[in-house]
C-alpha cells in the first residue's frame, strides 16, 4: 500500500471538498463566472511566480502544452465554472455528492479507450464508492433539489474525468508548479469574456465574502490543484480519482459546520464503506506491480 499517496489523497480531499462550501459562501455574495475568473487570475498569477522562484521554467513541451491547455479549459472553465453558476441554486453539500461520481467516469473512459485494467478487488472497490455515494445522496435528496443545478453539476463532472485523464504524464518532464499556474490562466482567459457578456458586478461585501475567497484562491486553487497534479502522476488517473469518492462526506461536514447545512447518520454510514472502496483500489495496484 502507498501510504504516500493515500496521505496526499486524502489531503486533496479535504482541499478540494472545502471549496464547495467557500464556493457557495462567493456566489451567495458575488456573480459566480466573473468571481472564478478573478480566483484563476490571482492563483495563476501567484502559482507562475512561487514556480519562477523555484526555477521552473514556462518553456513546456509540446504534450505539456496540450495537457495544460485540456486541462485549464476543462477543470477550470468548465467544472469549475458550470458548478459555481449551479450552487447559485444547489447546496454545496449536494454538489460535493455530485461531484464524487467522477470516479466511475474516469475509470468507465480508461477501460474503453485506453486498456487500462484493475485487480477485482479494484473494482470491488469502484463498486464500494457507488454503494456508498449512493448511501448519501438517497438520504440528501429526499428534500429536493433544482434539476438544472444538478444538471450542471453533472456536466461539469464529464469535464472534470477529461482533465483528470488529460493530466498524466504532463509533468513528467517537471515544471509542476508552473503547469498548475499556467491551466490557471487558461480558465481565467476563458472566463473572463463570459464574465463581461452575461453577468452584473453586484457585490455584497462582507468578511465572509473576502475570507472565502483568499481561501479559496491559496488552498482549492493552488494548494490542492499542486498535489492532484502529483497524485495523478504517482497513481494514475484511475487510483487517484477514487479520492473524489471522499466529497460527499466532507464536502457534507464542511457545509454542515460553516453554513449549517443537514449531516446525519447515513452520511458516517455511506463515508465508511467509500473509505473500504478507497482502501480495496489502492490494494489493487500493490496487485498489479
Amino acid at each position: 500500500m502507498d501510504l504516500r499517496a493515500i496521505l496526499m489523497g486524502l489531503a486533496f480531499a479535504v482541499m478540494w471538498s472545502s471549496a464547495f462550501t467557500s464556493a457557495r459562501i462567493i456566489v451567495t455574495a458575488a456573480p459566480p463566472m466573473g468571481a472564478l475568473a478573478l480566483r484563476f487570475l490571482l492563483s495563476g498569477l501567484l502559482a507562475v511566480a512561487i514556480a519562477r522562484m523555484l526555477g521552473q521554467s514556462w518553456r513546456l513541451n509540446r504534450a505539456q502544452w496540450r495537457a495544460t491547455i485540456i486541462f485549464g479549459v476543462c477543470q477550470n472553465a468548465l467544472y469549475l465554472g458550470l458548478n459555481f453558476v449551479a450552487m447559485q441554486t444547489v447546496q454545496a453539500s449536494l454538489a460535493s455528492i455530485v461531484a464524487s461520481t467522477m470516479p466511475l467516469v474516469v475509470a468507465l473512459a480508461s477501460w474503453l479507450w485506453l486498456g487500462e485494467r484493475l485487480r477485482p478487488i479494484g473494482y470491488a472497490g469502484l463498486l464500494a464508492g457507488v454503494l456508498g455515494v449512493a448511501v448519501i445522496m438517497g438520504a440528501r435528496l429526499q428534500g429536493g433539489a433544482d434539476p438544472l443545478g444538478v444538471l450542471l453539476c453533472v456536466l461539469g463532472v464529464l469535464s472534470l474525468a477529461v482533465a483528470t485523464l488529460s493530466v498524466r504524464g504532463a509533468v513528467s518532464g517537471g515544471n509542476v508548479m508552473m503547469i498548475v499556474g499556467l491551466q490557471m490562466l487558461v480558465g481565467s482567459a476563458l472566463l473572463w469574456p463570459l464574465t463581461l457578456a452575461f453577468e452584473t458586478p453586484e457585490i455584497s461585501w462582507s468578511w465572509e465574502l473576502v475570507a472565502a475567497f483568499a481561501y479559496t484562491v491559496l488552498v482549492p486553487g493552488v494548494a490542492a490543484t499542486f498535489v492532484w497534479v502529483l497524485l495523478v502522476e504517482r497513481i494514475g488517473a484511475v487510483r487517484a480519482a477514487t479520492f473524489h469518492f471522499l466529497n460527499p462526506f466532507f464536502g457534507v461536514a464542511i457545509a454542515a459546520l460553516l453554513l449549517a447545512e443537514p449531516m446525519g447518520r447515513y452520511d458516517v454510514i455511506g463515508v465508511v464503506i467509500i473509505t473500504v472502496g478507497i482502501l480495496a483500489v489502492q490494494r489493487s495496484r500493490v496487485a498489479m506491480r
